[in-house]
């Protein structure tokens, strides 16, 4: 009896130690929070994938070359795997609020089992300055923010960084890249456009040659359809409209013709199924049905958005779209400018586009060798306007997934290229 209470005592003790091990291991990160000067605010979040969570708020500058513009709070989660471990930095472009979520980790971070500091872009959701003063939503400044979080954070994590974002957050990760090419050792953009133009061109191009001719007319066989049935299908779309309360800038008939018009590009960007479009002897419902789930009313309808379609319009670009095919149905003349028309709020009306931006990531690309991985979908049509022509250099890599769409990620790639995407980046983590 004696025996079992000293082993009942020294399995208490060790569990006791261990608490307090583990106590004393939270302390030392959040310490190191708090010793931030930029971090106004701390909140611990509870997380099923790392031991240590927090969602902090770093004061950044309004306007990072002049203190007067003033400043503003930037939402970023900090993900604790290890002060030894690699860390990625997440370059969020729109906003964040998905990362505080309990089981939220990032694919690199799950595959190389990095710390994660997560980065809200500004002016999204909670990273908004109190006025909305336009002129500083720029990429360098995007990238500034970044590189502030970056300095604070490296003194936390000395080990190697890897840049990486989705999509908008792919090409932040691009642009940070360009501005500080110093900063992290590894970048990692997930499908991420370069546009030279509010309407590129190229998408268009891209749409009238995926795939095969037999899907593409299917494709384009049900959007001319759905224009033919607008007079029995626009009471149940202005019924949506309506029941969402959907605010839009034009009619309700300009932005039927919209939602038609974005159909191929949503279809292909999400990797929709062709054997899925109903055929032209389906009901109203079932072509309405598809038709919504495709390519709807919402779109063009939220106000969420509102600041990326500003960086949109100024110079990150955007996509047009072909009319030709729809001429005779639609009640538009032309779909040009329709992103200013559509989205753009009134004070950024005289938004004009400045291709300096795509010129400086060029010229950045063509005159280095910095080790990135660029991963893309191949009937995505945001590969269109890819980093895809980059095929001289021996440290930037491009992984494109056969019929891979804006989903694609290195665990969706095939095998051998899934795990000789890995084993670059486990090689670039070494160096």
């Amino acid at each position: 009896m004696k025996m079992k209470k000293l082993k009942l005592h020294i399995i208490a003790f060790l569990c006791i130690f261990a608490v307090n091990t583990n106590a004393l291991a939270q302390s030392d990160i959040e310490k190191k929070l708090s010793e931030i000067p930029q971090i106004a605010k701390t909140e611990r979040l509870e997380s099923t994938q790392f031991a240590e969570k927090y969602l902090t708020y770093f004061t950044q500058k309004i306007n990072p070359k002049n203190d007067s513009a003033g400043t503003f709070l930037q939402r970023v989660v900090v993900s604790h795997a290890g002060f030894d471990r690699p860390t990625v930095i997440v370059t969020e472009g729109y906003g964040g609020a998905y990362a505080l979520r309990i089981e939220y980790r990032e694919e690199i971070s799950r595959l190389f089992n990095t710390n994660i500091i997560f980065v809200e872009h500004r002016y999204f959701l909670e990273s908004t300055p109190a006025t909305l003063d336009w002129q500083y939503l720029t990429a360098e400044n995007s990238a500034e923010d970044l590189h502030a979080i970056f300095t604070a954070f490296k003194k936390i994590y000395p080990n190697k960084w890897i840049g990486t974002g989705i999509s908008k957050g792919g090409q932040t990760a691009l642009i940070y890249r360009t501005f500080f090419p110093d900063d992290v050792d590894i970048s990692v953009p997930y499908v991420a456009p370069l546009c030279y133009g509010v309407e590129d061109g190229r998408h268009e191009t891209f749409l009238r040659n995926v795939s095969t001719a037999e899907n593409r007319k299917r494709i384009e066989d049900f959007q001319i359809e759905v224009l033919k049935r607008r007079e029995r299908l626009m009471p149940e779309f202005e019924k949506i409209c309506n029941e969402k309360q959907y605010k839009f800038a034009a009619s309700l008939d300009e932005i039927y013709d919209y939602c038609v018009l974005e159909y191929s590009f949503s279809f292909w960007q999400w990797g929709s199924d062709v054997v899925k479009i109903p055929p032209a002897t389906a009901t109203d419902d079932e072509i309405f049905k598809h038709f919504i789930d495709i390519s709807g009313p919402s779109y063009f309808g939220e106000t969420r958005n509102i600041s990326f379609f500003v960086q949109a319009a100024h110079e990150l670009g955007y996509y047009g779209y072909d009319t030709e095919p729809f001429k005779q149905y639609l009640s538009i003349k032309s779909s040009k400018e329709y992103l200013k028309k559509l989205f753009l709020p009134q004070d950024a009306q005289s938004i004009t586009f400045d291709k300096k931006l795509s010129d400086t990531i060029v010229e950045f690309l063509k005159k280095n060798d910095p080790k990135i991985m660029f991963i893309y979908g191949e009937v995505d049509p945001w590969t269109a306007v890819g980093v895809t022509w980059l095929n001289d250099k021996q440290n930037v890599k491009l992984f494109i997934q056969s019929g891979g769409s804006h989903r694609t990620r290195i665990s969706t790639l095939p095998e051998k290229m899934k795990n000789e995407a890995m084993q670059i980046i486990a090689k670039w983590l070494e160096e």
